[in-house]
């Protein structure tokens, strides 16, 4: 067997300051590689929290490289990724196959696009978070996938946390290195010269080339056959990647199918054309220790699995595999943004950890200036740094006026390049990179490193595609953020101002908007004086969440809010209004609760089309849901009839008129969403009235996820007269 040492060196346990240092290491190593044998696992990883409790970074990884783990280098805290929702909510996240990750967590999926089956599980001990253990398994074609054993895989993070809690105690906690490990695969025995020499001559006797590939990709032996059909010699072959050292070969497609072999651990066949016209079929066996490959002679019509029919050598190194797929990563994170400030913090928490920079602005361009949008890092005052240095930088300028990024591996380039540039403390290299959309600059983003830092051919690439969606993501956020601001002014619009001060009543309404997207609800409220001793309250709601429902909510309030001035009776105003909706013919329908409040006779009379019904608390306190018998909603039965419903109203009592976004939520019977209510109401002391608005508001919140508008009204009778 003809072997050659490898042309780059295996990442391996990082020289650490101190001997203690290294044998932490090395015990978190062995447990990492324990815990991967013992539930089965073929790959794991171990991330760790930051000293800020932050973010997640990848410290070592055993069966896979930590480049392919690249998007996830570093985790935030709050990204909607498995390592951290483990973490997060403290449990395991188990996905069985690649369209549950696909479905779950899309941006994961995108970045690492295999066939396999994964596990993440948080590392803790007591109440104390040390990071997240993850596990891959082989993906089956079975119907039903066992799972990964849980008590295995809590076992395994009982005794990572075990000992990252000894070694914090002992005051040498374990933290994140500067770079992360792959742990070297020891061959599965040892081999004899004379079994080795045996193997050599089995392989050169088979049809077709033979040869294998370790873990990272590098050519460990290979037949003399199948250099011949790769086009290359043995010595100049052996520890290169073959994209690295075949022109035909540099396509991502290749790298792609190695890395679907070792990440999945599944077999992978495909065909490709090396130059001019030879076509050669290829398979791919993986194992923990790397690949072994049969290479053959073929015709592209035997298989239908190929790459593509044409590689070109291209100009300069071709783009690593892995950063093609960070971009991707941050493509689908953006996917998810809504407003401007979503878009910041997803920015942000990829680019941050991905790239180590210690600072990332974003600018907004704006009248011809640069209007600072967002900024993150570890400079305690970012904002001054980057509104009085950056905005009027030439650097900054410059950039955005010529389109042009600018990469400064150091002060010394800033300087040569702008002379009156001024230095800027703990801050030593510097991004800037316009942002270009539809051919126009909107904005700019800076990324600054606390160390000189060279910028790659690749790196620059990478950025400068980056920057590229940013820009879009920024252009649409801002035209989201526009539009949100219009619908949500139109919908303020249709809303009463203020309630009237009326004597003998302490009133206070709440409106609390979805959280879906730019929608406008259709909610509405109203309290509308009759005459000295009479008013009227009014809630309702709207089929619907766009401008038509609010358009149509603003109607339905002014209507029911005329009929209510000239005197009409709930039954009478409701009647009304539900034959002029009818007429309108809008193809949507309306639910209303319409309450005279009758002073000089202490009481209320009700009538219901189709709302919920209000929930009264007593003046000592106890609560009840009020029956009222509801009427059509409006906007069906032009002939519809309206019955009412009269209840006392002694002092100190409450009323509570709501919207069903108040109570409902998935999968919970509206019954005892409302008894919740009212059992809140029970709970919460009525006095002042505002604050009870705010609480019952706060308490729905705070319960359950809410998908609707929620409006509230509250009355309360306060005299006797």
């Amino acid at each position: 067997m003809r072997t050659r040492p490898d042309d780059g060196a295996q990442p391996c346990a990082s020289a650490s300051p101190d001997a203690a240092g290294s044998a932490r290491r090395a015990e978190l190593d062995r447990l990492l590689d324990l815990a991967v044998r013992n539930t089965g696992a073929h790959a794991g990883a171990v991330f760790l929290l930051e000293p800020d409790r932050q973010t997640l970074r990848l410290e070592v990884t055993a069966g896979i490289p930590a480049q392919y783990l690249a998007p996830w280098l570093g985790v935030g805290l709050a990204s909607l990724d498995p390592i951290a929702v483990a973490v997060r909510e403290r449990r395991l996240v188990w996905l069985s196959r690649p369209q549950e990750l696909a479905r779950r967590y899309p941006r994961t999926a995108i970045a690492l696009p295999y066939n396999f089956s994964v596990a993440a599980s948080p590392i803790l001990t007591g109440t104390t978070t040390w990071g997240t253990l993850l596990l891959f398994w082989p993906c089956c074609n079975t119907a039903e996938l066992a799972s990964p054993g849980p008590e295995r895989v809590g076992a395994a993070c009982r005794r990572l946390g075990r000992f990252l809690q000894d070694a914090a105690d002992a005051g040498r906690p374990v933290t994140p290195g500067s770079r992360p490990r792959t742990l070297p695969q020891p061959p599965a025995r040892k081999w004899e010269p004379a079994e080795t020499l045996a193997a050599a001559h089995f392989a050169e006797r088979l049809p077709g080339g033979s040869c294998t590939l370790d873990i990272e990709g590098r050519f460990t032996y290979l037949s003399a056959t199948a250099a011949n059909l790769l086009g290359g010699s043995i010595p100049d072959l052996l520890g290169r990647r073959p994209w690295q050292v075949l022109p035909w070969s540099t396509d991502p497609a290749f790298e792609d199918r190695y890395r679907a072999a070792v990440v999945s651990r599944q077999p992978e066949f495909f065909t490709a054309m090396v130059p001019p016209d030879r076509w050669l079929a290829f398979e791919l066996y993986p194992d923990a220790s790397g690949v072994s490959a049969r290479i053959s002679p073929t015709d592209p019509g035997r298989t239908s699995r190929a790459v593509p029919t044409e590689t070109r050598t291209r100009r300069g190194e071709p783009i690593p595999l892995g950063e093609l797929y960070q971009v991707l990563h941050l493509a689908a994170t953006l996917s998810e943004a809504a407003g401007v400030g979503d878009m910041v913090d997803l920015v942000a928490d990829e680019m941050l950890p991905t790239f180590r920079a210690r600072t990332l602005a974003l600018f907004s361009a704006e009248g011809g200036t640069l209007h600072l949008i967002g900024c993150r890092g570890y400079n305690p005052y970012p904002q001054e740094l980057f509104a009085g240095a950056a905005l009027t930088s030439p650097a900054a300028v410059g950039t955005l006026d010529g389109g042009v990024p600018n990469f400064f591996a150091t002060f010394e380039e800033v300087v040569r390049a702008y002379p009156l540039a001024p230095r800027q403390d703990g801050l030593h290299a510097w991004a800037y990179l316009p942002l270009i959309a539809s051919g126009r600059p909107v904005g700019l983003c800076v990324l600054a490193f606390d160390q000189p830092h060279p910028f790659s051919d690749n790196q620059r690439t990478i950025l400068t595609a980056l920057a590229g969606l940013i820009a879009q993501a920024l252009d649409r956020a801002r035209l989201y953020d526009m539009a949100k601001e219009l619908a949500q002014t139109l919908q303020a619009a249709m809303l009463p101002d203020s309630l009237p001060d009326l004597p003998g009543l302490d009133v206070a309404a709440r409106y609390l908007p979805s959280v879906r997207g730019m929608d406008i609800g259709g909610d509405f409220y109203d309290l509308v004086p009759v005459d000295a001793t009479t008013a009227a309250a009014v809630i309702g709601d709207v089929q619907g969440h766009n401008v038509s429902a609010a358009a149509l909510m603003g109607r339905t309030r002014l209507a029911i809010r005329s009929h209510a001035a000239t005197g009409a009776t709930p039954a009478q105003a409701l009647a009304q209004a539900n034959r002029q909706l009818v007429d309108l013919d809008p193809d949507r329908f309306v639910s209303c609760l319409y309450a005279q409040l009758d002073l000089a006779h202490r009481r209320a009379i009700l009538a219901s089309a189709g709302h919920p019904p209000p929930v009264l608390r007593h003046p000592d306190g106890h609560t009840e849901v009020l029956h009222v018998l509801p009427g059509l909603l409006l906007g069906i039965d032009p002939e519809a009839n309206y019955p009412t419903t009269e209840i006392p109203l002694k002092p100190g009592t409450v009323l509570a008129l709501y919207t069903d976004g108040l109570v409902e939520t998935p999968g919970t019977d509206l019954d005892d969403a409302m008894a919740g209510l009212a059992a809140q109401l029970a709970q919460t002391p009525p006095d002042p009235i505002d604050q009870l608005a705010m609480d019952l508001i706060d308490h729905a919140l705070q319960t359950a996820p809410r998908t609707d508008d929620i409006a509230l009204l509250l009355i309360r009778f306060v005299t006797a007269g």
